[in-house]
C-alpha cells in the first residue's frame, strides 16, 4: 500500500511541478515575445488549467502526509516546511492573480495595473517552482 502512495505522490508531484513551470515560463515568454491576443490566450488556459493544478497538489500533500506523518527531521521535515509556503502562495496570491489578469487581458486592459499584478504574480510563480525543484531534489535524494 505505501509503494502505491509513493507512486502516487510522485506522479501527483512531478505533474503539478511541470504544470506551475509551464504556467511560469509560458507567461514569461509570452509577455517578451507575444501580442495582446497571445497573452490573453496564455491566461485563459492557465485558468483553465488551474483546475486540475489543484487537486494535483493536494494529493501530493495529502499522500506525503501520509508517507510521513510523524517526519520531524531530516529531507521530509524539509519538504514538509516548505509545502505551507506554496500552498498559501499558490492559494492567496497565484490564484487570485490568474483570475483577475485574465479578466484584464479579456478586457484589453494592458495597463500599470495589469503589469504590476503580473510581476507579483511572476515572483510568486518563480518562488513555487524554486521550492517545488527543492522538493523534488529532496525526494530525490531519499532512500
Amino acid at each position: 500500500m505505501k509503494k502505491a502512495i509513493l507512486h502516487i505522490h510522485r506522479i501527483a508531484a512531478i505533474c503539478a511541478f511541470i504544470m506551475i513551470f509551464t504556467f511560469f515560463s509560458s507567461t514569461l515568454l509570452v509577455e517578451l515575445f507575444g501580442d495582446h491576443q497571445a497573452v490573453l490566450t496564455v491566461k485563459t488556459a492557465i485558468l483553465y488549467a488551474i483546475w486540475i493544478l489543484m487537486p494535483t497538489m493536494a494529493i501530493t500533500g495529502i499522500t506525503g502526509e501520509k508517507l510521513a506523518p510523524n517526519a520531524n527531521s531530516g529531507p521530509v521535515a524539509k519538504k514538509k516546511k516548505r509545502m505551507p509556503v506554496i500552498a498559501m502562495n499558490g492559494l492567496l496570491i497565484l490564484f487570485p492573480a490568474a483570475i483577475y489578469l485574465q479578466h484584464l487581458a479579456s478586457i484589453g486592459q494592458f495597463d500599470v495595473i495589469f503589469y504590476s499584478v503580473q510581476a507579483i504574480e511572476l515572483l510568486a510563480g518563480l518562488a513555487n517552482v524554486t521550492l517545488m525543484a527543492l522538493n523534488i531534489r529532496d525526494g530525490l535524494n531519499m532512500k
